[in-house]
């Protein structure tokens, strides 16, 4: 399985503020490409850093209803990339974002997101049945459907690894990170969602992050 995020992370981490600079509150990296955007304020030229972000979206949810960034306004989310059916990384990866459900369960200010890469067999009949299986039963975790096009597409964008391949259990290839969006929509974090240690630390994070936007 290729390492699009690990890649990603290693090349960042040395450029990773991990504290705020007015304070020793810790706050999550940002992670991605940054670019400086020059712009003129009171005569003065004043440089911004624009940070990469997920962009506009929409998709059918298990409820058969489109599903848009409004819904997820003001809101952190962790969103990851899975399919019903899935024979191998799946199962363990959502059994422990479903802790992350439980335990935020009834919070505003954080939702969930899982983007089926099946886009032949998880349609929103599919994706109800598995989410009531799993537990789920308000909508605070959203499962979504698309084009091959438009979820293939956004995995790039949350830098995770997406491909359909005959080769592999289940006939698709992926990578099980848990990745945080900010209410900004830029990514906070990803945590392998079948390791252990890297859940726990996950875990905590998401209390930082709702610390930092409380």
């Amino acid at each position: 399985m290729k390492k699009y995020f690990g890649g990603a992370l290693a090349a960042l981490i040395s450029s990773v503020i991990l504290y705020s600079c007015s304070s020793s509150e810790k706050k999550l990296p940002i992670y991605g490409e940054r670019n400086p955007i020059e712009r003129e304020v009171d005569g003065k030229k004043v440089i911004d850093t624009v940070y990469h972000t997920i962009p506009n979206f929409s998709f059918l949810n298990q409820d058969s209803t489109a599903l848009t960034q409004d819904f997820f306004n003001g809101k952190i989310y962790v969103a990851n990339f899975f399919f019903t059916h899935c024979p191998s990384i799946c199962p363990t990866m959502q059994r422990n974002l479903l802790k992350a459900y439980e335990k935020y369960k009834g919070n505003d200010k954080i939702a969930f997101l899982s983007h089926s890469i099946d886009f032949k067999y998880d349609q929103p009949s599919v994706l109800k049945d598995y989410a009531n299986k799993l537990g789920v039963d308000n909508d605070q975790w959203q499962f979504v459907t698309g084009s091959k096009a438009d979820i293939y597409g956004i995995a790039e964008k949350y830098m995770v690894y997406t491909k359909e391949d005959a080769n592999v259990p289940g006939g698709y290839d992926h990578q099980g990170y848990l990745v945080i969006i900010d209410p900004e929509k830029r990514i906070r974090g990803a945590y392998d969602g079948t390791n252990e240690e890297q859940v726990n630390q996950f875990l905590k994070d998401l209390d930082v992050i709702l610390a930092e936007y409380k």
